[in-house]
């Protein structure tokens, strides 16, 4: 139960489900609550990732998180991605389905990435309908993830934590809270990440990520391919604090160590958050 007295499903602590893992999850059942799989690696007619996926969810549950839906984005909406998204969700029965705040691109150009959007009215309303449309057809409410961001645009008038509270509330959606994300972009943009963590919606509040970054001179990029520093941990302690028991989940997309070594960085999340479970719960 979170802050404010509302109940979601709480999965306890996961990871992204990647295919080096595969064999290992099935052979060893390691002490994992739950798997998050990236939708679009799945959204096929066969072959092998659906043959393991298929195995893995028997003795596992599921969330789908996709990085293709472009919310943001001045096209219309993907019809054939929504149908096969709505598709895989029959199949592999998920108990949520997660994207991101950002357009991936325009006029049918994919840019490959996750690209923030301006903090404006028009672009709220803009978002606000498509999350309802997206929500209507699939049948159920989603989770828009606050993304890593490089620049700033001069029209926003709201900060990226108002917009998010915004949306979040007007699309009656719910919100999956990327810690590491959050504390990118304050370092990249200057602002202070406990202020955005205090300002969401306790109640909207249903999933986390952590995952690790890299540098590049004074900025920082959101690359999964390391460890959560310290003061994304830190900051992830100051969540669970706030939100109360939130499925906590970590990424890593690139120098994938063994599966021991993802593990052991899971029980370290566990360790920060059971004991303020059981403080909040006393």
């Amino acid at each position: 139960m979170n802050a404010n007295g509302k109940t979601h499903p709480h999965l306890g602590f996961g990871l992204g489900l990647r295919t080096t893992h595969y064999q290992a999850i099935l052979n060893e059942r390691p002490a994992i609550d739950w798997f998050e799989v990236l939708s679009e690696n799945y959204m096929v007619a066969g072959g092998k990732p659906l043959h393991f996926l298929d195995r893995i969810r028997a003795h596992y549950p599921v969330v789908m998180h996709g990085v293709s839906l472009s919310i943001g984005s001045a096209d219309p909406l993907n019809k054939h991605y929504l149908r096969d998204l709505k598709a895989l969700a029959g199949r592999v029965e998920p108990r949520w389905i997660s994207d991101h705040l950002c357009w991936t691109g325009v006029q049918r150009k994919n840019m490959h990435d996750l690209l923030p959007l301006p903090y404006t009215e028009e672009a709220l309303q803009h978002v606000v309908a498509r999350i309802r449309q997206v929500q209507d057809f699939l049948g159920r409410r989603i989770l828009i993830e606050n993304v890593s961001s490089y620049l700033t645009y001069v029209d926003s008038a709201l900060s990226e934590w108002e917009f998010l509270r915004a949306v979040a509330e007007a699309a009656d959606c719910l919100l999956l809270v990327d810690i590491n994300n959050i504390y990118v972009s304050a370092q990249n943009h200057q602002f202070d990440p406990v202020e955005y963590i205090n300002a969401l919606p306790a109640e909207r509040v249903q999933q986390f990520h952590l995952a690790g970054h890299s540098y590049n001179g004074p900025m920082i990029i959101d690359t999964h391919d390391a460890p959560v520093i310290d003061p994304v941990w830190a900051l992830y302690e100051h969540a669970v604090r706030r939100f109360g028991r939130v499925s906590t989940m970590i990424e890593r997309d690139d120098n994938i160590p063994e599966l021991p070594e993802l593990i052991q960085e899971l029980n370290h999340a566990r360790a920060i958050a059971e004991p303020l479970y059981r403080e909040r719960a006393a």
